[in-house]
Formats: structure tokens, C-alpha cells, sequence
């Protein structure tokens, strides 16, 4: 058992860090360059045993997404028990800015997630739940529906602030703007 727990262990490591190399090739030179090619190369891996840890490279696309969401929840719950309401909407713009090619891969490129139902893995659950349990002390009523609103507003703006649409200016305004519109 001691070998087939150390090859296991092996296994894991390995996909860690073609989960990481693909991270860091997106981050520095945009999804369009994570190649298998290129990730190969960078983790000194054949790209059979790429594809003997990924199906494809939607599949590694999920693995990154999956991360950044981990690190999302945790810099939102931060931000939530420190800061309330405001404090959540920076913290959210703020990872969507520093990480961009991560929160691309949660909210804007093609993965295997399933959002918002039951099959949705527990990890999307929370992240949820972290936007949910800052608007819930404002919601009249469906609670849900009002946190899928303000998310929406903050993806908005997270991506048109990441596309330079939006007067960089004015950031903190129209964050304040979006809480008040939540606070009512």
C-alpha cells in the first residue's frame, strides 16, 4: 500500500503543477497562449501525461477555475466580516483585477461547472453564499434573487473595468452607487 499511496501522492503533485503552469501562462500571456504545447513544455511533462491527468483542455481550464473560486470565497469572506457590503463589492472587483486571466477562466471561459443548481460542486455553493450572506440583511423578500443581482452588477463591472470600458476614475463611485442600490 506504501508504493500505491506514494504514486497517488505523485499523481496529485503532478496535477497541481500543470494546474499551476497553466495559471501562470494565462496570467502572463492570456488563455489563448495555454497551449498543451506550451504547458508541456513548462511543467517537463509529455503531453500524454497531460492527458492522462486532463481529458482536454477545457478540463484544465475547470481545474484553474476551480482554485481561483476557493481563493475567491476566502478573499470574499474576508472582506464580508470585515467590511460588510462595500468591503465584498472591492474585494471582488479587487481579485478580478489582480487575477484576471483566473477569473476568466471562473466566469467567462468554457468549463464543466454547473452554476446555480444542486449539482453545482460545494465550492461555487459557497462562494454564493458568501455574496448572499452580505446582501441577505438588505433583501426584502428573495434574498437570492437580490445577491444574483448584485453579482451581476460586480461581473459587469469587473469585466468592463478589465476591458478599460469604464473611467478607471469613478471605480469607487459606482461601487458605492451599487451598495446603495442594495441597501435601499
Amino acid at each position: 500500500m506504501p508504493t500505491q499511496d506514494r504514486r497517488e501522492r505523485a499523481r496529485a503533485e503532478r496535477g497541481a503543477l500543470i494546474v499551476r503552469a497553466a495559471r501562470e501562462l494565462a496570467e502572463a500571456d492570456g488563455w489563448d497562449a495555454v497551449t498543451t504545447r506550451r504547458l508541456s513544455e513548462a511543467v517537463e511533462y509529455s503531453q500524454p501525461v497531460l492527458y492522462s491527468h486532463f481529458t482536454n483542455m477545457q478540463a484544465i481550464v475547470t481545474a484553474v477555475a476551480l482554485d481561483g473560486i476557493a481563493e475567491l470565497a476566502a478573499v470574499l469572506r474576508k472582506a464580508r466580516e470585515a467590511d460588510g457590503l462595500r468591503g465584498l463589492a472591492e474585494a471582488y472587483l479587487g481579485y478580478a483585477e489582480a487575477h484576471p486571466a483566473v477569473y476568466a477562466a471562473i466566469f467567462t471561459r468554457r468549463t464543466d461547472l454547473v452554476f446555480g443548481s444542486e449539482e453545482s460542486p460545494e465550492i461555487l455553493k459557497a462562494t454564493f453564499g458568501e455574496l448572499r450572506a452580505a446582501v441577505e440583511p438588505y433583501a426584502d423578500g428573495d434574498a437570492e434573487t437580490r445577491t444574483e443581482v448584485f453579482w451581476s452588477a460586480l461581473h459587469g463591472q469587473a469585466t468592463l473595468n478589465q476591458d478599460r470600458r469604464l473611467r478607471p476614475a469613478q471605480r469607487s463611485d459606482r461601487i458605492a452607487h451599487l451598495v446603495r442600490l442594495v441597501t435601499g
